[in-house]
């Protein structure tokens, strides 16, 4: 009997696996080993005790294989016994050595929060994989990582003097994974900001990730370990199938390498121009194409009816840029793809730069290409850039979205389907060239650095930094114009802006302003043109609060006049306050904190409502706004008309509305002219 497992773009996984031959699953372990033997060690920590580990999980497989069904992946199906058997054995608690302390730390944690971990960022399956095989809700998965992480730094002897503040530590999961909404985010960054203790804290928490995450990556399975498991299982195998699998293995193998040797090869110089002007109808990646920075790949895959293609990757030190189409083969239906939710990559943690983040790209309904069909998307997705220059992405995509539009063209309700598609694509990944610009400047009395220009395939990126040295006004953020470099304007990217997480000089806080690619290796100077400041300004103020009082009350505040809509006490506490004039308003939202007659152990809850108003005075609902009409807005400011704060306890009793200051935008109209100085090419 043979049974066909549907692993059919994983070239690791056999095609084939015979129920009666032993030796097919031996080599799918023999490729998979160094994870599941560093998930071994962090159970078990002895070696001989890890053999017996792989031996039995061989025996058990094999003996369950006619069981599998295709409804979830071969791996995670072998997974889960993996795990089964490793709680059978004994855990050894004698590590001592220092190279292996972090798995001592690891085999001090409760069984689940060890399991999350090690599961997450040893084995590297999605959140959602996670909770499936461990039977956990998904609110328990952060948890989990949170505490799990805070037990580890603690295990290790750096963990008792961080105390970051209750209502943000909830987040650092998701902001160091990007998973915060854009808004949450935006105000995280800024709490981060401006809180030592949250920023001593998180950076603790993600040195600590990223040490057990180097670890696991250095961390290496004895040369004999495989030979050692054969030994037990071979008087199991057949000698002559063996060699059959092994010959046809290779044979495929080899295949594949010719085809993708000759498809690479075929189309170089004058003539790709023209190829691609003429067979490639997506105008973004014929452009990537014809300049030689990737090739096409045409990778397919198809579930429920569900058929997805990836058509070509683009790759730097910024980003991995994934090209596919999405078609719906039984109905007229797009789909789209979420970075977020639903795709996983096989140890990502080893091929991909940990502490980066993939650019935000939302869904394009209006180009041409995407109005020419009904049933089929053509979209991008981006990722981590990858650590080496050649490399694998195993990508697994169990969930992609359903795209609607109500009435006003915005998109509601995006309902996710579920299936099973799984990709083995090929990365290159292309040099870029960076140069310094080491020019300072001062911006509403702030000093701005701009640092240095770097020029890559998938984008143009500005770096700067701000030097706040006046307290009682600091520049967060900067929007640029335009940049021009060789006579070429390139436009910003309005999701582009991101913190520089490695700081080499501390008189300043780094930026990086992304902006579109314009294929230039060389300049001798680029023109930067600004566009607006965000500011925050402090200005401090005091207003008592009294439940018994009657609500609404109003106070003065920055020239404006704010009312208190209510406060309430009790097990959950809410201070509510709101001003809808916004028309020559100074501030754009407030910086605030409900003090509590309990002290700070409470946890808050903020939330808030507004509109978007752009420089001719349109207004935007801020909860109604698209992506679309956001890119098209000039200059937009985002006024808070209500905000709002729930503060859970036992008992709790606003004491009194603490304002530090606020925020707002300033618009600009200047521009810089700077010569460059190349630090590094081919980087």
């Amino acid at each position: 009997m043979i049974l066909i497992i549907p692993e059919k773009n994983n070239p690791i996984l056999p095609l084939t696996i015979s129920v009666k031959e032993i030796k097919s699953i031996v080599n799918w372990f023999e490729h998979h080993q160094r994870s599941f033997y560093a998930l071994g060690w962090s159970y078990l920590g002895n070696q001989g005790k890890i053999e017996e580990l792989f031996y039995r999980a061989i025996l058990q497989v094999h003996k369950e294989l006619p069981k599998f069904k295709n409804s979830t992946s071969f791996e995670m199906w072998v997974l889960s016994i993996f795990i089964q058997v490793c709680r059978e054995l004994p855990i050894d608690n004698s590590l001592k050595a220092s190279e292996e302390s972090i798995f001592h730390a690891l085999q001090q944690l409760k069984e689940q929060e060890r399991e999350m971990l090690v599961l997450t960022y040893i084995k590297g399956v999605s959140r959602e994989e996670a909770a499936q095989l461990l039977q956990v809700s998904p609110e328990q998965i952060k948890e989990l990582l949170f505490s799990g992480f805070q037990l580890l730094r603690k295990g290790l002897g750096n963990g008792e003097c961080y105390q970051g503040c209750k209502e943000y530590q909830k987040l650092y999961m998701d902001y160091l994974e990007r998973k915060l909404e854009r808004p949450r985010k935006i105000d995280f960054e800024m709490h981060i900001y401006h809180c030592h203790n949250c920023q001593d804290d998180l950076a603790s928490l993600q040195e600590t990730i990223l040490n057990f995450s180097e670890t696991i990556e250095t961390f290496n399975v004895p040369a004999d370990f495989m030979e050692n498991v054969k030994e037990r299982v071979s008087q199991r195998e057949n000698l002559l199938k063996q060699k059959k699998t092994k010959r046809k293995r290779i044979g495929l193998i080899s295949a594949s390498v010719l085809v993708l040797f000759i498809c690479t090869g075929f189309f170089t110089g004058i003539f790709s121009k023209i190829y691609y002007s003429l067979t490639e109808e997506n105008k973004e990646l014929r452009v990537f194409l014809q300049e030689d920075l990737g090739e096409r790949l045409g990778l397919e895959a198809k579930s429920n009816g569900v058929k997805i293609k990836i058509k070509s990757v683009i790759a730097d030190e910024i980003q991995t840029l994934i090209f596919y189409e999405i078609e719906d083969t039984n109905d007229n239906n797009q789909y789209m793809i979420n970075i977020d939710d639903g795709i996983f990559i096989e140890d990502e943690m080893k091929i991909m730069v940990a502490n980066t983040y993939p650019m935000y790209i939302p869904p394009d309904m209006e180009s041409d290409l995407n109005k020419k069909e009904k049933n089929i998307y053509h979209g991008k997705m981006s990722l981590r850039p990858v650590k080496e220059n050649e490399a694998t992405i195993q990508l697994n995509i169990k969930k992609v979205l359903k795209l609607k539009r109500n009435s006003s063209d915005s998109y509601v309700n995006m309902v996710p389907e579920e299936g099973d598609w799984k990709f083995d694509i090929p990365v290159t990944k292309k040099t870029s060239v960076e140069y310094a610009l080491d020019e300072e400047v001062e911006i509403e009395g702030t000093a701005v650095l701009i640092d240095k220009l770097i020029l890559a395939p998938t984008g143009t990126i500005l770096q700067y930094g701000l030097k706040n040295e006046q307290p009682e006004k600091r520049i967060e953020m900067i929007n640029f114009k335009n940049l021009e470099i060789n006579n070429k304007v390139a436009e910003p990217d309005l999701y582009g802006n991101s913190y520089v997480h490695a700081q080499n000089d501390l008189r300043w806080s780094k930026f990086q302003a992304h902006f579109e690619p314009l294929f230039e290796k060389e300049t001798n100077e680029v023109k930067v043109r600004f566009d607006s400041v965000y500011l925050s300004i402090v200005d401090n103020k005091t207003i008592d609060l009294n439940a018994s009082k009657e609500y609404p009350q109003t106070f003065e505040y920055a020239g404006s006049t704010i009312s208190i809509d209510k406060v309430e006490m009790g097990q959950s506490a809410t201070v509510v306050f709101s001003n809808h004039e916004i028309k020559n308003r100074a501030y754009e939202s407030l910086h605030y904190n409900i003090v509590t007659e309990e002290g700070d152990d409470s946890s808050m809850e903020m939330d808030h409502e507004g509109i978007i108003v752009d420089k001719n005075g349109k207004e935007y609902d801020m909860k109604k706004i698209t992506p679309k009409i956001y890119e098209v807005m000039e200059q937009p400011r985002h006024f808070f008309t209500v905000q709002s704060t729930k503060i859970h306890g036992k008992k709790v009793t606003p004491k009194s509305l603490e304002i530090y200051g606020y925020s707002t935008t300033e618009y600009l109209n200047d521009e810089i002219e700077l010569q460059t100085e190349l630090i590094e090419a081919g980087t």
